[in-house]
């Protein structure tokens, strides 16, 4: 072997093979998704000898040219005195080299959009580019599976980032010799048999734990649950209204804010297409000058799709206008960036020397447009509210399930509301004065993610000084004056043309300029809050297990932090995963074995590789996977090494879970699901349910879908006692879609779920409630 050190002196690599303390010969040390450390020491005895320098480049070499070990010094050497000798002093220099990822735990990682959507192996890829364009070779980084969101922590350095991310996907990263790699773990198995003539029998050490458990509860984070529709008359006076149910409020997050205050697109937030070169940025302002005239041809695309659940609200900026325009301006996308294929957007036209703004749905223009005005310019903004918050399931993995477990698409239908903020800088009102809904309408089944395109430009002229988005408060309001049609109500900020807003202890307050007027009808969508959690109980291994005085439950408890369970649906597949795992016997352990007698005849082994262990001697086979390895090298001409592998399967250390201790409880009301019943145990909500007609003595329910055959739809005062077997709180159990109920005063809540005719019945998970707060008369 040879180590060699580049001091960056300008002299270039030099060979310190020579210098190695016998004594303090090359450990180096690997641990999964960590970065590596070489530990050895030097002896300078030679006046030529130059000390390694902090930051040097360090190598430990085979002799057919593959790396054992790459980094960097982390600090300068360490040194002792030896005493005097033939050509003076001699010392002895203590160092520690740190993997490649180093360099890149060096920089600050950029304030960036979290990851939507995107495969694990995609994001750490991007994440390397933006600590250091092109610096690695990222040929070997395999997508592995989905990552659905990933916020990356600016305040944590890059490869923390880099092991929370391998482990959602349940995979390993390696940085060596200039180049990083990532895919699953175990994808390489080195067999090791006790029969083997290589096999070391005092080197191998097993040990096993029994963490069997077949009732596991999964607790996870405050999901949305109940769909809360609160119903309000206006009496011309009162701007404040009580909501019925504090609303699950995901933390207000701007997910993306671009001034454009440099000299070009921030290439962290944004791609550009743009062969014409007609898109600059100047003065705080992305200039477009024009465009190649094909649809798709001139795009301002951003990096990361946008899940369309829940709320949100896209500012698309500031736009000024130069000259006549065709193009589509915040565009949302479901397919390639075309017209046709726009989901949402703000189409523009030329029209004479101005031109026109209309709302673009589904590849059509729709709703109202408004022509431009010389010297004036326009604020454009959309705003969707997802009857879901998520679109699709978490993903985990395990050794039993690589391919993972969840990520099932969740539908919903997407309200859009695409409006303009008309602003004349000879008129200082009209910085305050409404915005203009231009379209205001229902996608029933939307798509679940889209692309964001800023700027799709066939011949646009403008000028845009901001672009915001922002996940906001996920409440939608809307009202209707007597005699018209119900529109929606803008949330927010009043600066941004907003008519009212949600505080956080429920309260819907609108501003003073518009407060609803007498009899006007107002209708406030939301979800209820509470903890993701789930029961589930493996019947078959309870049965096995019983007997007179045990009924065969090893129950376990546990609060999971990543991958994040953000609904009960989330923490059922997990408990699918870990009841699966904890039916086995938890393995750890080690072996220890000189370089030429590795397991399978390999050449090397790394964390995250696997061990297929044959030893009925032991206690028979384990399949495992590598968690540390430890090589000391003890003949540097012979490139013999003893190594120590040690090694884990799931059950004994989690590789993609990470569990935490808190003061979580597990909700009163949680129902145990049989194991095999995870994923069909419910009917969908009945999210389309609404209050049609209220008089003083009754209120009629449209549930927005008729019974199920054989089943029906039942009606509670409270969100609790669903059942055949509870009348306790029962209005009644009814056969149709359109229901008469009693009104008992003039407030009053209702709760409906929909129920099927097998045994046990089937309930909807989530419960609708409708609230009523208006006067009997």
């Amino acid at each position: 072997m040879k180590l060699l050190i580049d001091n960056f002196d300008g002299q270039g690599t030099r060979d310190y093979t020579a210098a190695i303390d016998a004594a303090k010969s090359p450990r180096v040390l690997r641990r999964l998704n960590q970065p590596s450390e070489m530990i050895w020491s030097l002896v300078g005895d030679d006046p030529s000898f130059v000390v390694p320098s902090s930051g040097a480049r360090v190598q430990l070499q085979r002799a057919n040219g593959t790396d054992v070990f790459t980094g960097y010094l982390a600090s300068a050497p360490e040194f002792d005195y030896l005493g005097w000798g033939h050509r003076g002093p001699v010392y002895r220099y203590n160092l520690v080299a740190v993997s490649d990822e180093t360099i890149l735990d060096r920089k600050r990682l950029p304030n960036r959009s979290p990851f939507v959507n995107r495969s694990a192996g995609d994001a750490l890829r991007q994440l390397a580019n933006d600590a250091l364009p092109e610096g690695f070779d990222s040929s070997a980084m395999q997508d592995v599976g989905p990552l659905l969101s990933y916020d990356s922590d600016a305040k944590k350095t890059w490869s923390e980032n880099a092991a929370l991310i391998a482990l959602q996907a349940r995979a390993s990263y390696r940085a060596q010799g200039g180049a990083i790699s990532f895919e699953s773990v175990g994808s390489l198995v080195h067999s090791l048999n006790e029969t083997d003539q290589t096999f070391c029998p005092e080197g191998l050490s097993l040990h096993k734990e029994n963490r069997f458990a077949n009732d596991l509860t999964i607790l996870g984070e405050i999901e949305p649950q109940a769909h809360v529709k609160d119903y309000f008359i206006g009496n011309g006076v009162s701007s404040r209204f009580f909501l019925s149910e504090t609303p699950f409020v995901r933390r207000r997050q701007l997910v993306a804010s671009d001034e454009f205050t440099g000299s070009s697109l921030d290439r962290t937030r944004w791609t550009l297409i743009d062969p014409s070169a007609v898109v600059s940025v100047s003065n705080g302002k992305l200039l477009i000058a024009g465009g190649n005239g094909n649809d798709g041809g001139t795009v301002v695309l951003f990096q990361e799709q946008i899940e369309a659940g829940g709320a949100m609200v896209l500012q698309h900026g500031d736009f000024s206008f130069s000259g006549p325009s065709h193009g589509i301006a915040g565009g949302l996308y479901a397919g390639g960036i075309s017209a046709a294929h726009c989901v949402a957007g703000f189409l523009i036209t030329a029209n004479a020397s101005n031109s026109t703004i209309q709302p673009i749905i589904n590849g059509a223009a729709a709703g109202s447009s408004m022509t431009t005005s010389s010297g004036h310019h326009y604020v454009l903004t959309t705003r969707f509210y997802a009857d879901e918050n998520y679109r699709r399931q978490q993903m985990f993995y395990s050794q039993e399930h690589p391919g993972g477990v969840g990520g099932g698409s969740i539908s919903a239908a997407v309200r859009l509301v695409l409006e303009l903020h008309d602003i004349d800088p000879g008129n200082p009102a009209s910085q305050v004065a409404g915005s203009v809904v231009l379209y205001d309408g229902v996608l029933s089944n939307a798509p679940r993610y889209c692309q964001y395109a800023l700027i799709n430009a066939i011949d646009l002229n403008c000028g845009i000084s901001f672009m915001r988005m922002l996940r906001e408060v996920d409440v939608e309001v809307r009202s209707a004056r007597p005699g018209e049609n119900f529109r929606s109500r803008l949330l927010g900020s009043r600066v941004d043309g907003a008519e009212c807003t949600v505080t956080s202890s429920g309260v819907l307050d609108f501003f003073s300029h518009y407060v609803p007027v007498l009899n006007e009808a107002i209708q406030v969508r939301y979800r209820t809050s509470g903890r993701a959690a789930a029961r589930v109980q493996d019947a078959a291994s309870m049965s096995a297990l019983q007997s007179v005085n045990d009924d065969g439950t090893r129950g376990k408890a546990v609060r999971l932090k990543l991958p994040a369970a953000r609904t009960s649906a989330d923490c059922e597949n997990a408990a699918v995963l870990l009841l699966q795992q904890a039916a086995s016997t938890a393995w750890k352990g080690e072996y220890k074995c000189w370089s030429d007698f590795l397991p399978g005849d390999a050449a090397d082994v790394f964390p995250g590789e696997a061990v297929e262990i044959d030893a009925p001697s032991r206690g028979g086979q384990v399949w495992a996977i590598v968690r540390e390895v430890e090589a000391s090298v003890r003949d540097l001409s012979g490139e013999h090494a003893e190594y120590t592998i040690r090694f884990a399967n799931d059950l004994a250390s989690p590789v993609a879970f990470e569990f935490e201790t808190g003061q979580a409880g597990i909700p009163a009301s949680l129902k145990t699901v049989a194991l095999t019943n995870v994923g069909s145990n419910y009917l969908p909500d009945l999210t389309r349910a609404e209050i049609v007609q209220a008089t003083s003595s009754s209120v009629t329910i449209d549930c927005g879908t008729a019974p199920i055959a054989g089943g029906a739809i039942e009606i509670r005062w409270s969100d609790s006692g669903w059942g055949p077997d509870n009348d306790r709180n029962l209005i009644g159990r009814f056969s149709t879609q359109t229901i008469s109920v009693p009104r008992l005063g003039e407030v009053q809540s209702f709760f409906v779920k929909q129920y099927d005719g097998s045994s046990p019945a089937k309930y909807s998970r989530n419960a609708t409630a409708l609230h009523i707060d208006v006067p009997l008369s």
